[in-house]
Parts: structure tokens; sequence; C-alpha cells
């Protein structure tokens, strides 16, 4: 059973539920405040779903980042899901991964005011304003070849473990792109490219290159092209794809700033458990007025 005992200090939890992971947030939040001073973070948990049962992880993740922070379910004001979170049923409430990922983005990096989600399926491009309202958006297709699962697709032909795609494409000489948008065409491409001798570094930093040209893209699309960018989702920590979306905009003259915080794949998750501590507030005070 969940607590709703009205306190100056919140406790939330926030559970992203993603393509490919599931992430999880335990905070402590002022009431009435969701701004860094404000909000303190007691744990966080990425769990990868691979083959297993959905639902298993989930519980999984949620009484995992409960025992790291130190207390139990009770102790919780609001548990909010978001993404693909209708196997959550332990969630009081649910909010679109925009609106989720938008406030973790604020939170994290306050003067940001375009956000740059890129998964497993898809990159999307939000403008925001200073309290993280969405102003804006464009998303990737599903089969573009600018999403994390084709990404993981090359690294597993090339025979190279996900964190060390990043270092590779840094170290490329000779960056070969991919041509096509298709993730089916482009992943032919690679298998020509290790035919014909490229190095992995090269192919690595060539595809980074073709996926950061169309998150640009989406950004100039929806007028964030003088924005402080934060980038969130899984692809945050690929350093690799956060140096060429820097190099490309360097090289055409775009005045924006490139940002991620090690908390980058978690702002989805902070985001909900934020959302939730202010849903929390807005029904007590309903509650206590009635």
């Amino acid at each position: 059973m969940i607590s709703t005992a009205v306190s100056s200090e919140i406790l939330t939890a926030g559970i992203d539920v993603g393509t490919s992971s599931v992430k999880a947030a335990i905070i402590r939040m002022n009431a009435g405040g969701w701004k860094r001073d404000d909000v303190e973070v007691l744990a966080l948990r990425a769990e990868r779903i691979r083959r297993r049962d959905l639902k298993q992880v989930i519980n999984e993740s949620f009484h995992t980042v409960l025992e790291d922070a130190g207390v139990s379910e009770k102790d919780l004001a609001y548990v909010a899901s978001t993404g693909e979170g209708e196997l959550v049923h332990f969630r009081r409430g649910h909010f679109f991964g925009m609106t989720t990922h938008a406030r973790g983005a604020v939170y994290m990096l306050p003067g940001s005011r375009a956000v740059l989600d890129v998964g497993a399926l898809h990159g999307r491009a939000m403008r925001i304003d200073g309290r993280s309202k969405v102003l804006s958006y464009r998303m990737t297709t599903q089969c573009a070849s600018g999403s994390g699962q084709f990404l993981e697709n090359v690294a597993r032909y090339l025979g190279v473990a996900l964190e060390e795609v990043g270092p590779l494409s840094k170290e490329a000489k000779e960056p070969e792109m991919v041509s096509s948008i298709c993730a089916v065409l482009a992943e032919t491409d690679v298998i020509n490219m290790v035919s014909r001798g490229i190095s992995t570094s090269d192919i690595l930093k060539g595809i980074h290159l073709s996926m950061a040209g169309r998150y640009i893209k989406l950004l100039r699309a929806i007028g964030a092209t003088e924005c402080d960018v934060a980038v969130t989702g899984g692809l945050a920590a690929d350093e690799g794809l956060i140096q060429a979306m820097r190099e490309l905009i360097q090289k055409d003259g775009i005045p924006m700033l490139i940002q991620e915080d090690p908390q980058s794949i978690h702002a989805g998750a902070i985001g909900a458990a934020l959302w939730g501590g202010y849903r929390h507030e807005v029904l007590e005070r309903k509650r206590q007025s009635a």
C-alpha cells in the first residue's frame, strides 16, 4: 500500500519501461520544488531486458532500486511509470515519455531548451521551455538506421561490446559513411565495408556521423539551432555519438551546445518521479480542501 501522507519531503519512484531496458529511480524532493537544489536522487537502476519476461524485469528493477535507496514501497508517496508502462501494475499514475524526458533533462541540465532522446527504436527531438513544457517535437521512423537497436545490431556483427563502440569510434582515421536511411540496407552497407577491409573504428565513426546528421536535422526542424540541447536515453552514454554530433555542428557553424549528464540514460525515470511528486501534491491539496 502506498502512503499519501503530507510531508515537507516527498519520496517518489519513476519506472521507465523502454524497448531494450527498464530504468528506475527513487528520489526525495522538497514539497513544491523540482529543481536540482530541491531534489536528491537516492538510487538509480538500469536493467537490460534481453529475452527475459518483461514483468519480471520491472519487478526486479523496482525492488532492487528500493533496496539501494534504503526505503520500502510503503514509504513512497507516488510511483509513476513512463514509456511502455502498462505492465507496471503497482504504479499510481503514468506520464508520456516526452514530458518525463523533458522534465528529467531540465532537472539535470537547467539551461536546456531542447532535448534529444535517443533510444532503441527512434530518436526524438523536443523544443522545451524553462519549465520543461514541450513546445514542438519531431521523431525518426522505427525503420531508420538512426536507432540504438541498429547500432547494437552492427556492434554484434562486428564483434564489439556496446561499451566499446564509443571509444573505438573516437579512434577513427577515415570514417566510412553509411549511405542508406533504411536499417536493413545500412546493415548491408556495413557487411560490404567489412569485406573491403574497412577498420571497425572507421565503420563505427561513419555510422555515428550518419546518425548525428539525422539527429541534427531533427533539431533544426524544431527550431533548436541556437539552443542548449540535453541528450537523454540509452545512446546518451555513447561518447562516440556525442563527439560526432559536436563535430558536425562545429563544421556547419551551428550555435548549438550538445550536453549530456552522467544520469542522462535515467532522464525518463527521474522525470516520471518528479512528475509523480507534483501530481501527489495536487491530489493532496484537493483532498484537504474537499
